[in-house]
Protein backbone atom coordinates (compact mmCIF):
# COMPACT_ATOMS: atom_id res chain seq x y z
CA UNK A 1 0.00 0.00 0.00
CA UNK A 2 1.22 3.57 -1.01
CA UNK A 3 1.79 6.26 1.64
CA UNK A 4 -0.84 7.86 -0.45
CA UNK A 5 -3.25 5.44 0.08
CA UNK A 6 -2.48 5.51 3.78
CA UNK A 7 -2.80 8.94 4.33
CA UNK A 8 -6.35 8.87 2.71
CA UNK A 9 -7.36 6.04 5.12
CA UNK A 10 -6.47 7.65 8.27
CA UNK A 11 -7.85 10.89 7.33
CA UNK A 12 -11.10 9.42 6.14
CA UNK A 13 -11.68 7.97 9.22
CA UNK A 14 -10.80 11.11 10.79
CA UNK A 15 -13.82 13.25 8.99
CA UNK A 16 -16.27 12.04 11.31
CA UNK A 17 -14.85 11.33 14.74
CA UNK A 18 -16.26 8.21 16.34
CA UNK A 19 -17.46 10.38 19.81
CA UNK A 20 -19.29 12.51 17.88
CA UNK A 21 -21.43 10.28 15.67
CA UNK A 22 -22.07 8.36 19.33
CA UNK A 23 -22.82 12.07 20.79
CA UNK A 24 -25.16 12.46 17.80
CA UNK A 25 -27.33 9.61 18.17
CA UNK A 26 -27.28 9.80 21.95
CA UNK A 27 -28.99 13.16 21.33
CA UNK A 28 -31.53 11.99 19.35
CA UNK A 29 -32.32 9.06 21.56
CA UNK A 30 -32.32 11.84 24.67
CA UNK A 31 -35.09 13.85 22.38
CA UNK A 32 -37.51 10.97 21.79
CA UNK A 33 -37.34 9.99 25.25
CA UNK A 34 -38.18 13.10 26.09
CA UNK A 35 -40.93 13.56 23.62
CA UNK A 36 -42.16 10.19 24.81
CA UNK A 37 -42.66 10.70 28.46
CA UNK A 38 -44.03 14.43 27.82
CA UNK A 39 -46.87 12.62 25.68
CA UNK A 40 -47.40 10.26 28.14
CA UNK A 41 -47.02 11.87 31.69
CA UNK A 42 -49.82 14.65 30.06
CA UNK A 43 -47.31 17.42 29.67
CA UNK A 44 -49.82 20.60 28.23
CA UNK A 45 -48.30 22.12 24.85
CA UNK A 46 -47.12 25.23 25.84
CA UNK A 47 -45.78 25.97 21.88
CA UNK A 48 -49.16 25.74 20.33
CA UNK A 49 -51.28 28.81 19.51
CA UNK A 50 -54.32 29.50 21.83
CA UNK A 51 -57.42 29.91 20.09
CA UNK A 52 -59.05 33.22 19.99
CA UNK A 53 -61.81 34.86 19.27
CA UNK A 54 -62.34 36.63 16.01
CA UNK A 55 -62.82 40.66 15.97
CA UNK A 56 -62.94 41.78 12.68
CA UNK A 57 -63.72 39.77 9.54
CA UNK A 58 -63.76 40.55 5.20
CA UNK A 59 -64.73 38.22 2.56
CA UNK A 60 -63.08 38.22 -0.20
CA UNK A 61 -61.62 35.89 -3.40
CA UNK A 62 -58.67 35.16 -4.34
CA UNK A 63 -58.27 34.95 -8.75
CA UNK A 64 -54.96 34.18 -9.73
CA UNK A 65 -53.10 33.62 -13.02
CA UNK A 66 -50.41 31.68 -14.66
CA UNK A 67 -47.47 33.97 -13.77
CA UNK A 68 -48.62 33.72 -9.90
CA UNK A 69 -50.38 37.47 -9.77
CA UNK A 70 -53.08 37.13 -7.64
CA UNK A 71 -56.33 39.78 -7.13
CA UNK A 72 -58.12 40.25 -4.20
CA UNK A 73 -61.39 40.92 -5.12
CA UNK A 74 -65.17 41.53 -3.04
CA UNK A 75 -67.53 38.82 -3.87
CA UNK A 76 -69.20 41.71 -5.62
CA UNK A 77 -66.26 41.64 -8.17
CA UNK A 78 -64.94 44.94 -6.93
CA UNK A 79 -60.87 44.94 -6.87
CA UNK A 80 -59.61 45.69 -3.96
CA UNK A 81 -55.57 44.35 -4.04
CA UNK A 82 -53.18 42.67 -6.50
CA UNK A 83 -49.72 40.83 -5.08
CA UNK A 84 -47.36 42.81 -7.62
CA UNK A 85 -48.62 45.82 -5.70
CA UNK A 86 -47.57 47.52 -2.48
CA UNK A 87 -45.39 44.83 -1.04
CA UNK A 88 -47.89 42.45 -1.46
CA UNK A 89 -46.33 39.28 -2.70
CA UNK A 90 -47.01 37.49 0.08
CA UNK A 91 -50.74 37.28 -0.69
CA UNK A 92 -50.11 35.35 -4.20
CA UNK A 93 -47.83 32.70 -1.94
CA UNK A 94 -51.10 32.28 -0.17
CA UNK A 95 -52.95 32.53 -2.93
CA UNK A 96 -50.89 29.48 -4.29
CA UNK A 97 -51.59 27.37 -1.21
CA UNK A 98 -54.90 27.91 -0.86
CA UNK A 99 -55.37 26.65 -4.29
CA UNK A 100 -53.66 24.10 -4.06
CA UNK A 101 -55.57 22.73 -1.09
CA UNK A 102 -58.59 23.33 -2.81
CA UNK A 103 -57.08 21.02 -5.73
CA UNK A 104 -56.24 17.96 -3.12
CA UNK A 105 -60.19 18.70 -1.56
CA UNK A 106 -61.42 18.61 -5.43
CA UNK A 107 -63.39 22.07 -4.92
CA UNK A 108 -64.01 23.49 -8.34
CA UNK A 109 -65.18 26.79 -8.48
CA UNK A 110 -63.14 29.76 -6.60
CA UNK A 111 -65.61 30.36 -3.87
CA UNK A 112 -64.69 33.21 -0.84
CA UNK A 113 -62.13 32.61 1.92
CA UNK A 114 -62.15 35.24 5.14
CA UNK A 115 -59.37 37.42 6.47
CA UNK A 116 -60.28 37.78 10.20
CA UNK A 117 -58.62 39.48 13.06
CA UNK A 118 -59.07 37.83 15.96
CA UNK A 119 -58.94 38.99 19.42
CA UNK A 120 -55.27 38.33 20.56
CA UNK A 121 -54.17 40.66 17.49
CA UNK A 122 -53.06 38.25 15.03
CA UNK A 123 -54.25 38.11 11.39
CA UNK A 124 -55.63 34.73 9.75
CA UNK A 125 -56.72 33.12 6.60
CA UNK A 126 -59.59 30.60 6.97
CA UNK A 127 -61.23 28.94 4.11
CA UNK A 128 -63.78 27.54 4.89
CA UNK A 129 -64.65 24.71 1.97
CA UNK A 130 -61.48 22.68 3.18
CA UNK A 131 -61.42 24.04 6.65
CA UNK A 132 -57.95 25.50 6.79
CA UNK A 133 -56.92 28.24 9.26
CA UNK A 134 -53.90 29.65 8.69
CA UNK A 135 -52.67 32.34 11.39
CA UNK A 136 -49.73 34.29 10.36
CA UNK A 137 -47.54 34.45 12.62
CA UNK A 138 -43.77 33.85 12.12
CA UNK A 139 -44.25 35.34 8.30
CA UNK A 140 -42.57 38.93 8.72
CA UNK A 141 -43.94 42.25 9.14
CA UNK A 142 -44.69 42.82 5.57
CA UNK A 143 -46.21 40.20 4.93
CA UNK A 144 -48.73 39.70 7.70
CA UNK A 145 -49.25 43.51 6.96
CA UNK A 146 -50.56 42.65 2.92
CA UNK A 147 -53.18 40.72 4.50
CA UNK A 148 -53.68 43.12 7.48
CA UNK A 149 -54.08 46.47 4.73
CA UNK A 150 -57.17 44.67 3.78
CA UNK A 151 -58.92 44.60 7.32
CA UNK A 152 -58.34 48.03 7.61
Amino acid sequence: MSQLEQQMRHRDREMVPKFLVQAMFALMIIATGLVAYAQWAGVPQVGVLAPSPVTQSRDVVLIGDRKGVYEVRNPDGTLVAVSSENKAGFIGVIGRVIDRERQLHGVKRNPVIQIVRRENGHVAIIDPTTGMDVALIGYGQDNVAAFARLLD
